[in-house]
């Protein structure tokens, strides 16, 4: 197998170097495979970089390296006074992308809107469970079917979302990739001929680059999507060289094998900073990393045995070896860098022998358990492998036995969701939206149990914050009831908060116009490569 794996690098890096001939190409290594190719059922940022910010576009755009939302397929928008109705009007003349599997007839319309909502919230519908398996988890995590009581076409380019309730987010929620807009008329087709798991294969939207083809594993390819509303990209040719191991990145892009890489190894960043060929942009990551226990299986259902197992956690240690120190220690389950945090929260303290006793005192004793380290470097845990065997050394110190498990990455995602997941799993999130309802309910709301919210943690007067904060647009207020809710989370300790990270994006000098994202994605739109 392992063979068979370098002859087909071998032979996509062969190809890739013959596309670089004749056009305009850009290799990004990206760090690892996406789980498919429609964003609204994964929430990953492997997985987003590959469809939802190549291949397709959304009603609103946060603003290249930034939050703030500007027009995408709608030009213009309207809310109703009581914050229960928003009208979008629709931008006219744009061209889904034409491709070997399927070519348009018509214009994006209202039709695509209602489609591509729908699905997602509608359990009756036909699209609604194509992929097996498969499930709208952003959706259903932030209470999409509750919040919006229909989705309406007004006319050809115009819709209507009404909700049921007022919504802070929800403008900036329509920005995330989970909200891309597909084509109703090739789902429609792919449903008449029987092939609808190809929506998740072969994607086709609006979007500055158009699919071309996927070798698993290896290589994804993209070409510049000629009618794309916004204009064609000055990139002929995008190509994702799939490259899981960070050093190997590290040397590709200084053999100038590729142009850009994300998430290097800590340790290699010195070095690649005195590249003169290379440039190292860097920027606090909007993230936080976490150690998620189950809190509905025995003893990790008790608060008290959750706090004591934080104390006999060194993240400072952590921060040390797997960041070598650019990363923060962290608190919250928001980052510093976002409004509402509570920097009067007190942390766990490191004390070892605090966190035994307190264990007894629980009742806790010959405690053995998993942890799920990561198979892949996210910005906000470069080295989940790294990181669990410093947690189960410090476990060990207070009489806890821990087995390491791990995941390919999508079976990983799945099966950490799963409400009867055994131990704690190490993982993290960085901001879709710059709010903190992304953070806050997203990750740790009822709604999202059994989906993004991996501890499994309902809590009513923390839940009834999240809505509080959902229903106001006021800014005090909603920061009022996010800071109240970290105290809350701090004292249930669902998770143990490991860090905050810097970002780092190396690239070729020979880039120009990409910008780090806040968010944590990778964006290609707007990026050129000189020879």
């Amino acid at each position: 197998m392992k063979k068979i794996s370098v002859m087909l690098a071998a032979t996509a890096l062969i190809s890739v170097m013959a596309t670089s001939a004749w056009s305009k190409t850009l290799v990004y290594c990206s760090e690892g495979s996406p789980e498919g190719f429609d964003p609204s059922l994964y929430t990953a940022g492997t997985t987003f970089d590959a469809s939802s910010r190549t291949v397709y576009s959304r009603l609103v755009e946060f603003k290249h390296g930034g939050t703030e939302i500007e027009p995408g397929l709608a030009d213009s928008w309207s809310v109703s006074d009581d914050g229960k109705e928003y009208t979008f009007k629709l931008h006219p003349g744009v061209k889904f992308q034409t491709t070997d599997f399927f070519t348009p007839t018509r214009d994006f319309n209202a039709d695509d809107v209602v489609f591509s909502f729908e699905r997602q919230l509608k359990s009756d519908n036909p699209w609604n469970k194509y992929v097996e398996g498969g499930s709208y988890e952003y959706a259903a995590g932030m209470g999409f079917p509750e919040l919006i009581k229909s989705v309406e076409k007004v006319d050809d380019l115009t819709v209507k979302f009404t909700l049921n309730h007022p919504e802070a987010p929800f403008l900036a929620d329509l920005a995330m990739d989970f909200a891309s807009i597909m084509s109703k008329e090739y789902a429609d087709k792919l449903a008449a001929d029987g092939k609808m798991a190809q929506l998740n294969q072969q994607p086709l939207g609006t979007g500055p680059y158009t699919f071309v083809a996927y070798q698993p594993d290896a290589v994804i390819r993209y070409k510049a999507n000629e009618t794309y509303f916004k204009g064609k990209e000055k990139i002929d040719d995008l190509v994702f060289a799939i490259t899981s191991d960070a050093a190997v990145r590290a040397q590709k892009l200084k053999a100038g094998e590729c142009h850009l890489i994300p998430y290097p190894n800590a340790a290699d960043v010195p070095e690649l900073k005195k590249d003169e060929n290379l440039t190292v942009l860097e920027q606090p990551g909007l993230n936080v990393s976490y150690l998620a226990y189950n809190t509905q299986m025995a003893p990790f259902d008790k608060p008290e045995v959750r706090r004591a197992l934080n104390m006999a956690i060194n993240k400072q240690a952590i921060v040390d070896a797997v960041f070598q120190g650019a990363a923060t220690v962290a608190k919250n389950p928001i980052p510093p860098t976002m409004w509402s945090y509570n920097d009067a929260v007190q942390d766990e303290k490191y004390d070892p022998d605090a966190a035994k006793k307190a264990l007894a005192d629980a009742g806790v004793k010959d405690l053995s358990m998993k942890v799920w380290a990561m198979p892949v470097s996210r910005p906000y845990m470069l080295n989940a492998r790294r990181a669990a065997e410093l947690i189960q050394a410090d476990f060990a110190k207070i009489g806890v036995k821990v087995e390491i498990v791990t995941h390919e990455w999508a079976e990983y995602l799945k099966l950490s969701s799963d409400v009867k997941r055994d131990g704690a799993v190490i993982l993290g999130w960085t901001g879709d939206n710059g709010d903190p309802d992304n953070f806050m309910d997203t990750l740790l709301g009822c709604d999202a149990v059994g989906g993004n919210n991996r501890a499994q943690w309902c809590n009513k007067e923390y839940d009834d914050l999240m809505t509080k904060a959902k229903l106001t647009a006021d800014v005090g207020e909603r920061t009022k009831a996010y800071e109240q809710a970290q105290l809350i989370f701090k004292k249930e300790a669902p998770w143990a908060t490991l860090d905050h990270s810097l970002v780092f994006v190396p690239m070729s000098k020979k880039v120009s116009g990409f910008k780090m994202d806040p968010l944590g994605i990778h964006r290609f739109d707007g990026v050129d490569v000189s020879e």
